[in-house]
């Protein structure tokens, strides 16, 4: 068998003969032409060398299904990784009751299957809401943890090849937990939201609970004003207000380790804004502030080191044993590019807002609009649409072959795409235009901006 790794974090066993049954079930959908090659059948008993040799070949494999938009985003593909999911935790097909967090601390409790998926989880906690379906779409859920000081660390976005309640109770961990919020950065779709009901419900919570947590940064003055909308119960004048504050709508990250303005600094990171905002604590114990824009960002890349044993299922993500980092390349100047390394167990994750931001600024310019980004109809069922589907971090496979060194570097492959803007980047030698992710909202600059 051959462990599957979704974004550092084990997600199912397979074995190989389950591979090539899905390798067939796509080339009889999609067509030989567009389904890659296949790792062969060996009629002998592979030698430990062939073993490792499979194992790359069948990394590659499932790296680039992933990569292609029609394969890695098919139905097909995406069902073959939820049932092999819950076969690997062995966790039967039952009707079962889910618990959900809203921001102020409320559970919503569903009754689900356990082999419903991340879309159809998110529609059973609107329904149990009341919160209508053309709404539905600004909100995700979201894998956390809880910390001591009863706050929350984000771990990922649930996807669409996963089913909620076997990926939060195969942690074997009651500190993890589903946590309901909004997914867009654009205040502007705020509006929207507050239109009804439920919505300026779910988004005030939200936002009183991001002020609590330090999340948004209040002065006496204006703590006084919020105070006074508060009690007043002026829920739309509340959120009025904390849209003015800084970091509204902002996602703060545990603090990590950063390689700018030079190596070693230990800084807090926050997504917001379309822009990643750092608190850098410098080796002099100085608090420096700065943010990088997203459209300054040429592409990026997540990198892992994933460990290679067969480890419990159990294993938690963020822990030391799985390194990951995000790295982007960013215009600093009109001719020079210069790439940022986040060292963070939240590096997914932080990959994964800069790729919504991404994707609201080309729906923007486009002038398409933000409830068609996030809904449409396929065969009568709700379905995401293609422009909001996050970063898609490839399986990572590893085979049971003891002699293996025990961590290996591995590059987390993101969807390929043409690198678009500046060419003479001095790192663009080092890895192939695979390796990265690609900015479309990527902007040169001129002198005149600077």
């Amino acid at each position: 068998a051959y462990n599957i790794h979704v974004n550092g974090v084990l997600h199912c066993r397979v074995r190989y003969s389950q591979l090539l049954g899905l390798h067939e079930q796509l080339r009889k959908e999609y067509g030989a032409n567009v389904v890659p090659a296949f790792p062969p059948k060996k009629i002998f008993t592979l030698t430990p060398a062939e073993v490792e040799q499979r194992r790359e070949q069948l990394e590659k494999y499932m790296q680039a299904v992933r990569q292609d938009p029609t394969l890695g985003g098919s139905e097909t593909f995406n069902s073959f990784l939820r049932k092999a999911q819950q076969e690997t935790q062995q966790i039967p097909t039952e009707e079962v009751v889910l618990e959900v967090l809203l921001s102020n601390g409320q559970k919503v409790k569903v009754t689900i299957l356990t082999s419903d998926q991340t879309e159809d989880v998110l529609e059973a906690v609107a329904s149990k809401l009341d919160l209508p379906d053309d709404l539905v779409g600004y909100f995700s859920l979201f894998l956390v943890r809880e910390t001591k000081d009863g706050a929350f660390s984000f771990v990922r976005k649930l996807q669409e090849f996963e089913l909620p309640y076997v990926s939060v109770t195969s942690l074997h961990n009651p500190e993890f937990q589903i946590i309901l919020r909004k997914s867009y950065w654009d205040s502007a779709y705020d509006d929207d939201v507050m239109e009804h009901r439920v919505g300026l419900n779910l988004l005030y919570a939200q936002t009183v609970s991001d002020i609590e947590h330090g999340w948004i940064l209040v002065n006496k003055e204006q703590h006084r004003q919020l105070k006074s909308l508060q009690e007043k119960v002026s829920k739309k004048e509340f959120i009025r207000l904390a849209q003015t504050l800084k970091y509204y709508g902002y996602l703060k990250f545990d603090p990590c380790v950063t390689d700018f303005p030079e190596k070693g600094c230990h800084v807090v990171v926050s997504a917001g804004n379309n822009e990643l905002n750092f608190q850098v604590r410098l080796p002099n114990e100085q608090i420096k502030e700065g943010s990088f824009k997203v459209t300054r960002m040429r592409c990026w890349r997540v990198t892992s080191s994933v460990p290679m044993s067969n480890g419990p299922s159990g294993t938690s993500p963020g822990k030391s044993e799985v390194k990951l980092e995000l790295a982007f390349e960013y215009l600093m100047s009109k001719d020079r590019l210069q790439w940022v390394t986040i060292t963070s167990p939240q590096a997914i994750m932080l990959s994964i807002c800069l790729q919504s931001m991404v994707d609201e600024l080309m729906v923007k310019k486009s002038g398409g609009s933000i409830r068609k980004m996030f809904r449409r109809r396929v065969n009568g069922a709700l379905r995401r649409s293609d422009s909001q589907q996050a970063v898609k971090s490839p399986p990572l496979l590893d085979s049971p072959d003891a002699s293996r060194e025990p961590m290996a570097k591995l590059s987390s492959k993101l969807t390929s795409v043409s690198l678009r803007g500046i060419s003479h980047s001095s790192s663009a030698n080092d890895v192939g235009a695979n390796d990265f992710h690609g900015n479309y909202a990527f902007e040169g600059i001129g002198d005149e901006d600077l």
